[in-house]
């Protein structure tokens, strides 16, 4: 049995983040992952494959240059799911290939198989010929990851009624597609859908969606949505789903409605991918939804060697957050210098448009009784949006009305998660309102929308103190 200074269960984000920080310390690491490749599932069926699906379907349906050609513009006709793919299986082959580089450069050891726990120092990975290796390690970090919620009443097939991992892997591009689930992952496919001229429905049980963002830019996202053509079932609870046949498709709902479709993928929500690992021979427990409960600072697990970071955890269950966790989860585990987890990090939604967000809501604000004041800027109000052919599109920011600091930066639109690492910037830094008022920016861009929107809030702010 071989013993190891870390043992990194999954590959994902966290994992990998977790096992090279590890690796520069100079401690001997593995990393078990059961997939057939390194990457986990932000690589194999989340965040990967799902933004470059989104990339291919704006470049193939000439989405971007409709605001000049019309909307029947078309870069390829008659588009089938084996055009969506292809880039996929480059993209994904690619990410593979620099994961397993930076395994072999750092000195990690990877094994392939399903990892399950012995007692709390010791784990035994069964390979695909049953075959069983045993290891052991000072300290272990978690980082599964999560697998879809397949609730038992949904007759998932793999072909009409699928999950977010199995609509990567549609055999042809439907008339028309019903989303059960107005979450991250549901309005992403139901946007990248719609620009695929599918007649979409989303449905879902509560009356509001993405409650975490701030109302004014769910309000924005929510009309262009409806512009689109995309139905909306809000507020009603799904009773039965069921097939009548190929591509006939039947949500029930509560109250006698009924949505009719080729195709359903059901999105309601992901499970910890952690039954598979015997936790209870470690002394750890989840919660209802498979996650593990972790301290924010340390992410350490109520076992003290033993961590865990990523989707795992829950909120906010992004990459680029999964990737900090895991590498912090890492210094705290082997007792190496640790900066604490970002206060403000940025929030984005890959779907048609993206959404950002940074620091605040309006609402939060408002509850901590925080006197401030808002600036917008619509993209169709700069020199790039008008080249750009852009008729939507906003960026929101709000300033504290005592310090004129930053306390949210809220953008809906083309480019928005690269524009608000601008106002991550500058929140991070304590920033004010004048940094963006006196600041030059490149014309014409889409970023001269933090300078309208700056000069936006400025004409309604009380004047500077000397």
């Amino acid at each position: 049995m071989e013993h190891y200074d870390l043992i990194v269960i999954g590959s994902g984000p966290a994992g990998r983040r977790a096992a090279i920080q590890a690796a520069k310390f100079g401690r001997d690491v593995l990393v078990v992952e059961r997939g057939r490749r390194v990457g986990g599932v932000s690589v194999h069926t989340g965040t990967i494959p799902s933004k470059t699906l989104r990339e291919t379907v704006l470049n193939l349906t000439g989405w971007r240059e409709r605001g000049f050609y019309g909307s029947s513009y078309r870069v390829k006709q008659d588009l089938t799911a084996a055009d969506l793919r292809a880039r996929l299986h480059i993209t994904l082959n690619h990410e593979v290939d620099v994961l397993e580089h930076q395994f072999s450069r750092n000195k990690v050891d990877t094994v392939r198989g399903e990892a399950r726990f012995v007692e709390s120092h010791m784990i035994e990975v069964e390979g695909d010929a049953g075959e069983i290796l045993k290891y052991s390690a000072d300290k272990f970090v978690i980082a599964v990851g999560t697998n879809p919620f397949r609730p038992g009443y949904v007759p998932f097939d793999g072909k009409f009624v699928l999950d977010s991992d199995e609509i990567l892997d549609l055999g042809e591009i439907p008339r028309s597609i019903a989303v059960i689930g107005a979450g991250v992952i549901g309005v992403e496919y139901a946007s990248i859908f719609s620009a695929l001229d599918v007649h979409v429905t989303l449905v879902e049980p509560r009356e509001t969606m993405l409650d975490f963002l701030d109302k004014e830019l769910v309000a924005d996202f929510t009309h262009q949505l409806r512009d689109r053509g995309i139905a909306m079932r809000f507020g009603a609870k799904v009773e039965a789903i069921e097939k009548h046949g190929p591509a006939d498709c039947e949500i029930k709902l509560e109250g006698g409605r009924s949505v009719r479709s080729n195709v359903i993928l059901f999105a309601a929500g992901r499970m910890g991918a952690t039954p598979s690992l015997n936790l209870d021979s470690c002394g750890l427990s989840v919660d209802h939804r498979g996650r593990l409960e972790v301290d924010p600072e340390t992410f350490q697990t109520e076992v003290s060697h033993i961590f865990a970071a990523g989707d795992v955890i829950g909120f906010p269950s992004l990459a680029s957050t999964s990737m900090e966790q895991g590498r912090i989860a890492s210094c705290h585990a082997l007792g190496e210098a640790a900066h604490d987890p970002p206060e403000y990090f940025p929030y984005g939604i890959y779907a048609v448009p993206e959404i950002s967000t940074v620091g605040m809501t309006e609402e939060e604000i408002k509850e901590r009784g925080i006197p401030y004041e808002c600036g917008v800027a619509r993209f169709r109000e700069t020199s790039r949006g008008h080249i750009m052919g852009l008729d939507t599109g906003m960026l929101k920011m709000i300033f504290s009305l005592k310090t004129r600091r930053l306390l949210g930066c809220h953008i809906v639109g083309e480019g928005a998660t690269e524009l608000v690492h601008i106002g991550q910037a500058v929140l991070n830094l304590r920033g004010t309102l004048e940094y963006f008022v006196e600041n030059t920016f490149n014309y014409p861009t889409l970023a001269e929308a933090y300078k309208i929107a700056a000069l936006d809030a400025w004409n309604r702010m009380p004047p500077l103190e000397d």
